[in-house]
């Protein structure tokens, strides 16, 4: 991943903690003591009981830190100051549970109140674009600034 710095690599993670240790454990291959732009470290946030993993995830030194809170299983309500992105979505695949758009809807409220970009990956249902991507009609593919500038020198 450090060669191939022309990619984006997403390290999703439910242990957030261990990503501190291996930077400290691995601290000569990164120069500048932090993860280099293009690759991004995220943790999973379904339920509020998983709520400090942001905690955790904020300690990482990386240039973009991202949540993934998919399956959103309850309401989540977190501090989101140092994070870069956030990800939403329902569950998909035999036996899902179907998901409440009011928890998706408080979770892009609180992305819009902390400039966070939002991006709803999927309502979800039996397939993953059963229910489509729509929240309130609209298509959320809000991306980090570092994509953002990425993307624009391509």
């Amino acid at each position: 991943m450090l060669r191939a710095d022309w990619h984006v690599y997403q390290i999703l993670t439910k242990r957030p903690a261990r990503a501190i240790r291996f930077m400290k454990r691995h601290a000569g291959m990164f120069p500048e003591s932090t993860v280099p732009e293009h690759i991004w470290v995220g943790t999973s946030v379904e339920n509020q009981r998983q709520a400090h993993r942001v905690e955790q995830l904020r300690r990482v030194e990386a240039r973009v830190r991202f949540l993934s809170c998919e399956p959103i299983l309850g309401p989540l309500q977190f501090d989101l100051e140092g994070i870069h992105w956030l990800i939403a979505g329902g569950e998909s695949g035999r036996g899902f549970r179907p998901l409440n758009l009011d928890w998706v809807r408080e979770l892009r409220d609180q992305c819009r109140a902390s400039r966070v970009p939002f991006f709803f990956k999927q309502v979800g249902g039996y397939t993953p674009k059963s229910g489509g991507r729509l929240l309130d009609g609209i298509e959320w593919s809000e991306l980090p600034s570092v994509a953002r500038s990425r993307l624009s020198a391509a």
